[in-house]
């Protein structure tokens, strides 16, 4: 149960604040045994404007959790406890969410569960291969390592989505911005045009007349319209839910040109790295890959990552198990098979999400790079057929007076 407290330290400093407890009493001792005194203790914070308008209350987000992480990790290589460190990091936080989550995991860790257990209490804020390498790090006694190589994922992972976030921004924008001004065209501008032309009686070209007639029809059927696209996202999210629909939307998403390309080496990227972190903290292969095998994103790369699993379970190399499947490019197994031979198969698959990670950043610097002159030509076309859909008539009225 989430309970709001109001507090006075003994200091005499004013505190207040969310805790997780199964009633207020727990509440109060829980707080006493902070050395602080409860003034009041509610099941709910009236005044909160989150409390009133549900979208706009915070969440973890996961710069939050690469933040939680750098710091924990240097934190407990200073020698600091973890309870020390988890209390420091809630005084220090400012995301309600968050200083929530640190509350609840703070009383499990005093209760005396692990670390490990812990954050597995809050799936929506630590992935599942966050949760298993705390839990075999916690085992080999390296809990500091283990969260300075989260860390580091975490920010190669961060900055790899800010690089393709930032390659589709610009065509994003100009999109939008272009259906914009042609839906007011269409609204507004074109019919006054019609009007006009209307009332010359004179023979329009084709190119005006589509115009007119696509004018004509949005102000007619724009709600059918909306309608109709919005059912089509519907069904389309709704197929993708199934076996099939996955197969089918995620293999063609895999064959589009120079986008299947980016999210195919994207997928190469998080395999090579978390696997890889998760083999130096001390996961055994197989659980390993079927940690990993959820964080593609992709039901193909899905089912051939729990597929080579079962293989490696039987016996076989883990590069040989790869070799099969072409989702995986040569030299990742080449790779994968020069680090089985050495026993530095973690080392080895961290080299390759760096070599990946590459040529991620070059496939966004061409995606930007042609980009640009294709949204330049499409404009160019929409642009020429709008000048010349509205200066025919014209034209032509000006050689009949003549």
């Amino acid at each position: 149960m989430k309970l709001y407290y109001k507090a006075v330290t003994k200091e005499g400093k004013a505190i207040d604040g969310l805790i997780e407890a199964r009633d207020e009493k727990e509440a109060a001792s829980y707080l006493r045994s902070k050395e602080f005194i409860p003034i009041t203790i509610s099941k709910e914070e009236k005044t909160k404007l989150t409390d009133f308008i549900p979208l706009l209350s915070s969440k973890v987000k996961s710069k939050d959790i690469l933040t939680f992480t750098r710091q924990m990790s240097t934190m407990l290589t200073s020698g600091i406890t973890l309870i020390r460190c988890l209390e420091i990091m809630k005084d220090q936080g400012k995301n309600d969410a968050l200083i929530e989550v640190l509350s609840g995991m703070i009383r499990d860790i005093e209760e005396g569960k692990s670390f490990s257990s812990a954050i597995a209490r809050y799936p929506h804020v630590f992935s599942p291969v966050y949760i298993s390498s705390t839990k075999a790090a916690e085992t080999s006694g390296f809990l500091d390592k283990a969260l300075l190589r989260l860390a580091e994922t975490l920010e190669k992972q961060q900055k790899m989505k800010d690089a393709i976030k930032g390659a589709l921004a610009y065509p994003v924008i100009v999109v939008v911005f272009m259906i914009i001004v042609i839906f007011i065209m269409m609204i507004f501008v074109i019919p006054q045009l019609s009007t006009l032309y209307g009332s010359l009686s004179v023979e329009l070209p084709l190119p005006t007349r589509i115009l007119m007639g696509l004018s004509n029809f949005t102000i007619t059927f724009w709600p059918v319209v909306i309608g109709i696209i919005g059912l089509i996202v519907f069904l389309i999210r709704r197929w993708h839910r199934t076996l099939e629909g996955k197969l089918t939307i995620d293999g063609f998403l895999l064959r589009l040109p120079v986008f299947g390309r980016l999210i195919k080496e994207s997928i190469l990227v998080e395999f090579s790295r978390t696997l890889g972190v998760m083999l130096a903290s001390g996961t055994l292969v197989v659980d390993s890959l079927e940690e990993v095998s959820d964080i593609t994103g992709n039901i193909l790369y899905k089912n051939a990552i729990m597929d080579v699993a079962q293989k490696v379970e039987q016996g076989i190399t883990m590069g040989d198990a790869i070799s099969v499947y072409n989702l995986f490019p040569q030299n990742l197994v080449e790779l994968v098979k020069i680090g089985e031979q050495t026993g530095k198969l973690d080392e080895t698959l961290v080299r390759a999400s760096e070599y990946f990670e590459y040529e991620v950043d070059q496939s966004v610097k061409v995606l930007s790079t042609a980009i640009g002159p294709i949204i330049t030509v499409i404009l160019g076309l929409g642009v020429a057929f709008l000048v010349f859909s509205v200066i025919s008539p014209i034209y032509q009225l000006t050689n009949l007076i003549q």
